[in-house]
């Protein structure tokens, strides 16, 4: 990243403050991320947590906007921490074990970044946490209390129909018709709308673009093999072209 798009992107975004804590029980991780947040304007660092315990009990008095957590630490878990939050703020996973990236984005975190950690990839990973942020304060949502948009309205059998985005398993692209696949009934609304369109409505944190005819929610892939993400009893194609972003989007780097 040059030191000219870097000036122009903090330029734009400082306006902007993002209060965070950084968790983990390794004191060199903890240093890296001390350093990498205060190289970026729209980041304050709130709180050093040793262990999930220690963040806790921050948490009960000051709340903040964003939290780095390690998944693996003595005492309980990220991931146990996490989901013992009633109230989650935004949370970016920095983690050395990549196999928890799909548990990660069912638990709705923002991102899921690898150690060791490239300055380049942090802030690729705080520019999506921003974005989000900004995205629901103009819509009046509150971020700490987790509050995301849970539904959609669109055109089919002639009525203007609400799909509540839990309830999306995958979404396919027919010419300039879409099928999107529910959970909760057997055949699947089919409206006229092209992908493009369909995919501007959905969050980007929780549904991806795995193909020119496949849009998956991320919180209902079970597993990846050959090429093939399976949800459900479905086995939807990774295309080639989209492979590369969907692995990195999990936080997975392909050996």
């Amino acid at each position: 990243m040059s030191e000219e798009v870097s000036n122009e992107k903090f330029t734009e975004v400082s306006s902007t403050i993002l209060r965070c804590i950084a968790v983990d029980d390794e004191s060199l991780a903890l240093d890296l991320l001390e350093d990498n947040i205060a190289k970026i304007p729209f980041l304050k660092l709130e709180a050093r947590c040793r262990n999930a315990f220690e963040a806790m009990e921050y948490l009960q008095k000051s709340p903040v906007d964003l939290i780095f957590l390690d998944i693996q630490m003595p005492g309980l878990t990220g991931v146990q921490f996490l989901e013992g939050l009633t109230q989650k703020p935004m949370v970016i996973f920095v983690t050395a074990y990549q196999q928890y990236a799909i548990e990660g984005f069912n638990l709705d975190v923002v991102d899921y970044v690898l150690k060791p950690i490239s300055f380049e990839r942090f802030l690729k990973a705080t520019n999506k946490a921003l974005d989000f942020f900004k995205s629901k304060k103009s819509s009046g949502q509150h971020i700490t209390d987790n509050t995301k948009l849970e539904y959609i309205f669109i055109h089919a059998d002639y009525s203007l129909m609400k799909i509540m985005l839990d309830d999306i398993l995958y979404i396919e692209g027919l010419k300039d018709y879409i099928k999107i696949h529910l959970k909760t009934q057997k055949f699947p609304v089919v409206c006229r709308m092209t992908m493009k369109s369909i995919e501007e409505k959905l969050p980007s944190t929780d549904f991806l673009r795995i193909h020119k005819s496949f849009i998956v929610s991320l919180k209902k892939v079970e597993s990846i093999r050959n090429q093939k993400i399976k949800i459900g009893e479905n086995h939807i194609p990774l295309s080639e072209n989209y492979a590369e972003h969907f692995y990195q989007t999990i936080g997975y780097q392909k050996q």
